[in-house]
């Protein structure tokens, strides 16, 4: 179930999305938001960054806020404008704490399937958050000219 609270894409506008988890709508999403973009003219480093971000942010509430289970909606709040863009992915599941997930770039964590993705995040964008709850990654870039 997709529902996009503001269709037309205004400039300096917050816009909704409520998606499951599945490929098609992850992809549908992303590719509003990196159109967005490139309608005000982002480079394709920030496009890239976003890309990654967004993928890991929704991968994380999928694999680890719902335990894989698609049927469950995921929120996406973002405005996209000339100086920033933010981010925002809600789920529905219990939460973590980000204090908890072992440093993936120390040796003895390399071999870890996963516990990469907020490293990730953080690397790509200025500035990454976990709410208190541990359900919402609130995330920002800030334009490069």
């Amino acid at each position: 179930m997709e529902l996009d609270i503001n269709t037309n894409h205004e400039q300096n506008e917050y816009h909704t999305r409520v998606v499951q988890g599945t490929r098609e709508e992850f992809d549908l999403l992303q590719n509003s938001i990196l159109d967005l973009m490139k309608k005000q003219g982002y480079l394709e480093h920030a496009l890239f960054s976003i890309r990654i971000s967004l993928e890991e942010a929704l991968a994380n509430a999928l694999l680890h806020g719902h335990q894989g289970e698609e049927g469950h909606p995921i929120e996406i709040i973002w405005q996209v404008t000339d100086e920033r863009v933010e981010i925002s992915i809600i789920d529905q599941g219990r939460g973590y704490d980000p204090e908890t997930i072992p440093d993936p770039t120390a040796d003895e964590n390399l071999t870890l399937p996963s516990g990469r993705g907020l490293a990730m995040m953080r690397a790509f964008m200025d500035h990454v958050e976990v709410n208190s709850q541990g359900n919402k990654v609130t995330m920002s870039r800030l334009r490069r000219k």
